[in-house]
């Protein structure tokens, strides 16, 4: 069975992505040995399955036991999570990067314009120090992209940073200013601006560099620093090759080839069909064709209406790492 591995990002109907959804599915169940293993212990008939709603999902933490790979193509690269000394971490073998250079790159332009279009600044030096990491080839394109003179990485160099934005707002020029959640709150201890334009993107995680704080306060402090309204977050992971977004309020969206359901913490082959109520965040991801597009993470969530969502932190046990693990 043959599949078109780019088509699902011209999804712009409810229909359209079920049958996308489906086709992947059974895709993936045919060619996928982890993944058909896992289907054929819960004893569910790929045939009978109607409704993207109803297809089963991997629980993530086979990305750190297995190969998940659903072709026999060569591995192009391995995006690996972060973790402390001891810890096995997830590894996705990515067989087609033109895939995920596809996924960024739309979605980013879908929520944010053309990189070109604006200075990009990236503070993330947890994610620079260590190999293997989705964000920083995806930070590393958009820089390249990126034709303003100022754009670039700022590891440790805070003074540097300080001045750069400075300079930026002075020229009236569009920021995003990307940052791990920790090296954020390290800047801003030692420096302030007020720079009301400025796009302020945290990925998320102290990366055991700091406790954990609540999202609000966490997001207040920042505005306060960075003199913004809203601060911006990105909802990603090593296993996926898509990204939520969040412009502000921790409410996040998806780029249409991407999508998040409830499970039942307490039956995780049930999917919730109400809203606003707290379940295991199930994650879609259509630019996963040659992995696992079904994923069951180990994150918390609500759903906030048309594919719209909320992290409301992590199921007890499981390991601190990744994205957006903010204690609510």
């Amino acid at each position: 069975m043959n599949i078109n591995a780019g088509h699902f990002f011209s999804i712009q109907t409810e229909a359209e992505f079920n049958e996308a959804a489906l086709e992947t599915f059974r895709f993936q169940a045919a060619n996928n040995p982890i993944y058909r293993a896992y289907i054929s212990h819960l004893k569910i008939d790929v045939e009978a399955i109607n409704s993207y709603t109803d297809i089963p999902f991997l629980p993530i933490s086979f990305f750190k036991s297995h190969a998940v790979i659903s072709s026999n193509k060569p591995v192009e690269i391995t995006f690996s999570s972060s973790g402390t000394t001891g810890q096995v971490t997830s590894k996705h073998l990515v067989q087609e990067v033109s895939i995920y250079e596809d996924s960024y790159n739309k979605a980013f332009e879908l929520f944010y314009g053309k990189p070109d279009d604006c200075c990009i600044l990236a503070l993330l030096p947890s994610y620079l120090e260590r190999d293997g990491s989705s964000l920083i080839y995806m930070v590393d394109d958009l820089l390249k992209q990126s034709t303003h003179p100022k754009s670039g990485y700022f590891l440790h160099n805070h003074e540097e940073l300080h001045q750069t934005l400075g300079e930026l707002k002075s020229m009236k020029q569009k920021t995003i200013l990307i940052g791990v959640t920790y090296a954020l709150l390290d800047f801003t201890e030692q420096y302030q601006i007020d720079f009301p334009e400025l796009i302020v993107m945290e990925t998320g995680g102290m990366k055991g560099k700091r406790k954990e704080m609540v999202r609000a306060e966490l997001h207040q402090l920042l505005c306060s620093s960075f003199g913004v309204k809203h601060i911006h977050s990105e909802y990603g992971m090593t296993e996926l090759l898509s990204q939520g977004y969040s412009k502000g309020d921790g409410i996040f969206e998806c780029p249409p080839w991407m999508k998040i359901l409830l499970r039942d913490t307490s039956d995780p082959l049930s999917i919730l069909s109400a809203s606003y109520i707290t379940g295991g965040i199930n994650v879609i991801d259509l630019a996963n064709i040659n992995s696992c597009s079904f994923i069951a993470t180990q994150d918390l969530g609500k759903i906030h209406g048309e594919n719209r969502f909320e992290i409301m932190g992590r199921f007890d046990n499981a390991d601190i790492r990744g994205c957006n693990l903010l204690v609510q």
